[in-house]
C-alpha cells in the first residue's frame, strides 16, 4: 500500500473510531448494544495505537540507522525498539475480530487494510535494518524467542515475516562475494524446532525460512565454505542439493529431522554449527517437554553426522554435566550421555580433559559421563593416551599453619591426576577397552605406580583417604588377566602398605617381583617401555628411582647374566647419576654380576664408571662404589685386572684422606688388597705405592680403630714390597708410631732414595689439616725424611719447607710446637750446609749415598696403648727428651 492509498483509509478509520466513542451515557448501565460499541471502540483504539506506535518506532529506528552511534549500542537500542514494535504488532486482535467492527464491506476492507499496514510497517522496519547490515538478522532469532514466551502472539504471521525477511536477505547476500552473518547457527536452531511444529502453517513458513537461511549460509565466507564442503562431504550421508533440486528443498525440511540436520550440518561452517548445537542444548531444559525432546533428537542426529565440525566441546560437556546434575527425565539423560559419546568420538582429548576438571571424588553423574565416554571403543587408544598425559602430573600439597604446626593437604586446584586415576577404575572395566588396555599396559602400569608414590608422600587431611591410583592399578591387573598377581600382592599386604611413604620403594620391588614370579605375558612390552623410559629419562628423579627398581628386578628374573649391552650402558650412566639413590641401585645391580664379570665385553668401561663414582659428594655412594668394585675385582681375570690396576690404585689414594672414617678405612684396606692381588706386577705399581705411603703412615694415628687397623694391614703389604719388615712394630703390644716411621725411613734411604723428595712434598700437605694427629704425625715424618734425605734437597725446596714448619711453630697444640722446633732445627742445619762450596756439597752428597747411617729416634714420641675410637679419650703422648 502506497502513501497516497493509505491517507483516505486512515481518515475513514478515524471516523469509525470517533463514531464508536459517541455514546449517550457511560455511567448508566450498558445495554448490549452499548457493550458492543465499546468493544468495537477498544479494538479500533488498539489498532490505532499499534499503527501510531509502529510509525513512531520506525522513525526512531531509521533516524538511528543514519547516525554515527557506536554499532553495538545502536544494535542494542534498535533491538529494544523492535521488541516493543513486535509486541504492538502481534498483540492486536485477530483479523476476524477486527472485521467485526465494520458495519459494511467498505468498513471491513478499511480495517483489513489497516491490519495489514500494521504488519507491513513492522516488516518494512526489519527489511530496512537487514538491508543496511545482514548482521541484524540476529533480530529474527530474538523474534523466535519472543514468540516462545507468549502463545497469544500471532505465531503464523510472525513466521511469515521471518520467512520474508530471510528471503530478502538471501537475495541481498548474492550481491556480495562473501558475507558474515554470525547469528545463522542460533537462528537455524530456532527454525529447526519450528520446522517440527504441530501447526502445519508454522511448519511451512519455518521450512521456507530455513531454506533461505541455508542459501545465505552458502555465501557465508564463500571460499571457506567451499573447502569445508569438500572436506566433510565424504563423512555425511547427504549433501546440499544441486541448483535443480532447490525448488523443492523447503518441502523436505518439513518435519524431517534427518534432512534438516543433514542440510544444516553440511552447509553451516564449524563455528555456526557449534552455535546451532549450543542453542539446542540450551533448550533441553525447557519446561515444554515436547520442545526439549525435539531439541534432543536434533542434537543427537547432528552429532551423529557432524560432530567433527563442532567446536567449544569443553563448554558443551560442562553444560551437560550441570544439566545432568539437575532433575532431568530418563530419556533426556540418555540423550545427553549419547552426546558425550558422540563428542568423544571426534574430540576425545577435549572431552577427557573437561571430565577430569571436576572435583575428586567423582559423583555419580560424572561416573555416568565417564562410562558414556568409554562406550566409544574406536577412540579408546586416544582416551587412554590423554589420561596417560594427565597422569604424568603430580598432585600438589598446600601448606597450612595452625596453632604453630604445619599441615599439608591436597591442592584442590591440581587434582586432575587423581581424577584420572579414579576414571581408570571405571574405564578399564569396560569390555570395549580390553584391546586398548593391552596396548598401553606398560604405560598405565608405570604411570599408576608413579602416582602411588606421589600420593603416598602427601598427608591427606580429608576424611576420604581412598588411594585411587592403587585401586586403578589393581583394576589394571585384574582386567589384564593378572588376577593371581593381585591376589599374591594382597596376601603380602602390599596394597595396604602402599600408602606409607617408607614402604613405597619396597612395594615397587614387590610388584615387579610378583609379576616376574607369575611370568606375566606383558613382559616384552613392559621391558621395552622401561628401556625407552630410561633412555629418554623420566621427568623427575623419583620417577627414575622407581623405573630403575622395576627394571632391575625384571632383569634379575628374566635375563641370565651377562646383561645385553643396551642395559649395561644404562647401568654405566646411572652409576654417576646426580641422584644418590639411582647411583646406589645401579652399583648394587652391577655387583650382582660379579660371577660373570669376565663375560662382559665392555668390562673396562664398566669398571671406570665405578671409579668415577668415587668422586661423588654422597658418602653412601662412595661406600657402595668401593664395595662393588672390590666384589668385581675378586672375580676379574688377571689380564684385565693388571691393565687397570694402576688407575684403580690411584683412585684409592684420594679416599685415604676422606672425611668419613668408613670410607678412609675401606679405601686403605682395598688399596692393600689390590697390592696383594697384583704382587706379580709390583714394578708398575711402585709409583702408586709411594704415593699412598704418606697417608698410610699418618693415619696410623687415626682416632678410629677401624682406620688404624686398615692402615696396619695395608702398610705391612706395602713395606714388604721394598724389603722392609714392619710387622713386628705394627703389632699392638709393640706398636710405636715413631719407631714405625723410623724403620720405614731407614729402609727408604737404602733402596728408594729417589722417592724421598716426593714423600716430603706429600707430607707437607697434611701440615694444614684440621686434625691434630695428622699435623703431629706429619711434623715427625718430615723430620725423619729430611734428616735422611736432606742432601737430596735443593735450596728453594728447603725454603718452602722451612716456611711450612715455621707455621707449625705457632700451632695450638703444644706437642706439635715442640716437635716443630726439632724439625725446624733439622732443616736449618740442612740449609746451613748448603752455604758451603759446591765441591763440599757434591762430596757430602756422594758420601751420604755411599755411606748410609741409620738414624736413632729424634722425638721420643710414644702413643699410649689404650687407643680408642674417641678423640676425647686419647691422652697426651709421653715424651722422653734426649739430646740430638
Amino acid at each position: 500500500m502506497t502513501t497516497s492509498q493509505r491517507t483516505p483509509f486512515v481518515v475513514r478509520l478515524l471516523y469509525l473510531w470517533l463514531r464508536a466513542l459517541v455514546v449517550e451515557d457511560f455511567n448508566s448501565p450498558l445495554s448490549a448494544c452499548r457493550q458492543g460499541v465499546l468493544k468495537q471502540a477498544q479494538t479500533a483504539d488498539s489498532l490505532w495505537d499499534a499503527y501510531a506506535g509502529l510509525l513512531s518506532n520506525q522513525a526512531m529506528i531509521l533516524a538511528m540507522n543514519s547516525s554515527f552511534v557506536d554499532p553495538l549500542l545502536q544494535y542494542e537500542t534498535q533491538l529494544k525498539i523492535v521488541e516493543l514494535s513486535f509486541k504492538m504488532a502481534f498483540a492486536i486482535p485477530s483479523l476476524d475480530k477486527v472485521k467485526e467492527i465494520g458495519k459494511n464491506e467498505d468498513d471491513q476492507e478499511d480495517l483489513e487494510n489497516l491490519y495489514q499496514a500494521i504488519l507491513n510497517i513492522f516488516e518494512d522496519t526489519l527489511l530496512i535494518l537487514v538491508a543496511k547490515d545482514l548482521y541484524k538478522l540476529q533480530i529474527l532469532k530474538e523474534m523466535a524467542v519472543w514468540m516462545r514466551e507468549d502463545n497469544l502472539y500471532m505465531q503464523e504471521r510472525a513466521m511469515v515475516i521471518i520467512s520474508r525477511v530471510l528471503s530478502f536477505a538471501s537475495r541481498e547476500a548474492k550481491k556480495y562475494t562473501s558475507v558474515d552473518v554470525p547469528c545463522l547457527g542460533a537462528l537455524a536452531a530456532e527454525l529447526s524446532l519450528l520446522c517440527c511444529h504441530a501447526d502445519p502453517s508454522i511448519t511451512q513458513q519455518a521450512s521456507l525460512g530455513m531454506y533461505h537461511l541455508l542459501c545465505i549460509a552458502k555465501y557465508q565466507n564463500a571460499d571457506i565454505a567451499k573447502n569445508k564442503s569438500t572436506k566433510y562431504k565424504s563423512r555425511s550421508h547427504c549433501f546440499l542439493p544441486s541448483p535443480s533440486d532447490i525448488e523443492f528443498l523447503p518441502k523436505i525440511l518439513q518435519r524431517d529431522k534427518s534432512k534438516i540436520v543433514q542440510s544444516v550440518g553440511q552447509t553451516l561452517l564449524p563455528r555456526l554449527l557449534t552455535d546451532f548445537v549450543w542453542s539446542l542444548l540450551m533448550r533441553l531444559s525447557a519446561p515444554d517437554k515436547t520442545t526439549a525432546s525435539e531439541a534432543a533428537t536434533i542434537v543427537k542426529l547432528t552429532l551423529e553426522y557432524y560432530a567433527q565440525k563442532v567446536t567449544m566441546v569443553s563448554k558443551i560437556v560442562d553444560v551437560i554435566y550441570k544439566q545432568l546434575c539437575g532433575n532431568v527425565s530418563p530419556i533426556l539423560k540418555q540423550v545427553m550421555l549419547r552426546v558425550i559419546t558422540l563428542l568423544t568420538r571426534t574430540s576425545p582429548k577435549k572431552v577427557i580433559f573437561q571430565l577430569m576438571d571436576y572435583p575428586v571424588p567423582a559423583d555419580n553423574t560424572l561416573i555416568l559421563m565417564w562410562q558414556a565416554a568409554g562406550s566409544e571403543s574406536s577412540v579408546a587408544p586416544l582416551v587412554l593416551k590423554t589420561i596417560l598425559l594427565i597422569l604424568k602430573e603430580k598432585p600438589e600439597a598446600t601448606e597450612e599453619r595452625r596453632a604453630g604446626r604445619i599441615y599439608f593437604s591436597l591442592d584442590t586446584t591440581n587434582m586432575m591426576s587423581m581424577a584420572a586415576s579414579q576414571a581408570l577404575c571405571t574405564l578399564l572395566t569396560i569390555h570395549s577397552y580390553k584391546k586398548a588396555v593391552a596396548q598401553f599396559f606398560p604405560q598405565l602400569l608405570m604411570a599408576l605406580i608413579f602416582q602411588l608414590f606421589y600420593t603416598s608422600n602427601l598427608r591427606l587431611m580429608t576424611e576420604d583417604r581412598t588411594i585411587y591410583a592403587r585401586d586403578a592399578l589393581r583394576t589394571l591387573l585384574n582386567c589384564s588377566g593378572l588376577q593371581q598377581v593381585d591376589i599374591a600382592l594382597e596376601r603380602e599386604n602390599c596394597w595396604n602398605q602402599f600408602s606409607q611413604p617408607l614402604f613405597h620403594h619396597h612395594g615397587v620391588y614387590l610388584v615387579a617381583k610378583t609379576l616376574s614370579d607369575y611370568n606375566f605375558p606383558q613382559f616384552p612390552d613392559t621391558l621395552h617401555y622401561l628401556y625407552q623410559l630410561s633412555v629418554k629419562g623420566p621427568r623427575r628423579s623419583e620417577d627414575k628411582v622407581i623405573t630403575i627398581i622395576f627394571l632391575t628386578e625384571l632383569l634379575n628374573n628374566f635375563f641370565k647374566d651377562p646383561l645385553p649391552e643396551e642395559f649395561l650402558a644404562l647401568l654405566r650412566n646411572w652409576v654417576n647419576d646426580s641422584d644418590p639413590a639411582i647411583s646406589k641401585l645401579s652399583l648394587q645391580k652391577i655387583a650382582s654380576m660379579a660371577p660373570v664379570i669376565n663375560e662382559i665385553e665392555n668390562v673396562c668401561s664398566l669398571l671406570i664408571s665405578i671409579l668415577d663414582a668415587f668422586l661423588s659428594q654422597d658418602k653412601t655412594v662412595v661406600i657402595r662404589a668401593l664395595m662393588t668394585l672390590r666384589t668385581l675385582l675378586d672375580k676379574l681375570d688377571k689380564v684385565t685386572y693388571s691393565s687397570l690396576c694402576t688407575r684403580i690404585a690411584c683412585s684409592y689414594c684420594p679416599l685415604m684422606n676422606h672425611s668419613n672414617g668408613g670410607i678412609r678405612s675401606m679405601a686403605i684396606r682395598h688399596f692393600g688388597e689390590l697390592l696383594r692381588d697384583m704382587s706379580q706386577y709390583t714394578g708398575m705399581l711402585n709409583d702408586v705405592v709411594f704415593r699412598g705411603l704418606v697417608p698410610l703412615i699418618l693415619f696410623l694415628e687415626d682416632t678410629e680403630a677401624r682406620v688404624v687397623k686398615a692402615c696396619k694391614y695395608t702398610l705391612e703389604i706395602c713395606t714388604s714390597e721394598f724389603k722392609c719388615s714392619t710387622s713386628y712394630l705394627l703389632k699392638d703390644e709393640h706398636y710405636s708410631f715413631e719407631q714405625v716411621v723410623l724403620n720405614i725411613c731407614n729402609n727408604l734411604l737404602i733402596s728408594h732414595q729417589k722417592y724421598i723428595t716426593d714423600l716430603i712434598s706429600d707430607t707437607l700437605g697434611f701440615l694444614r689439616s684440621s686434625r691434630t694427629y695428622l699435623r703431629r704425625g706429619s711434623v715427625i715424618l718430615i723430620g725423619y725424611l729430611a734428616k735422611l734425605g736432606g742432601h737430596l734437597l735443593h735450596r728453594d725446596e728447603i725454603e718452602v719447607m722451612l716456611e711450612a714448619i715455621g707455621r707449625a711453630l705457632w700451632d695450638e697444640d703444644p706437642v706439635i710446637r715442640e716437635f716443630a722446633e726439632i724439625t725446624n732445627k733439622i732443616f736449618t742445619e740442612i740449609a746451613h750446609s748448603l752455604t758451603s762450596s759446591n765441591i763440599k756439597r757434591s762430596f757430602r752428597r756422594l758420601f751420604n749415598s755411599i755411606y748410609i747411617k741409620k738414624l736413632k729416634p729424634l722425638y721420643n714420641y710414644d702413643l699410649p696403648k689404650d687407643l680408642t675410637g674417641s678423640p676425647m679419650e686419647i691422652k697426651k703422648p709421653r715424651m722422653k727428651r734426649k739430646p740430638l
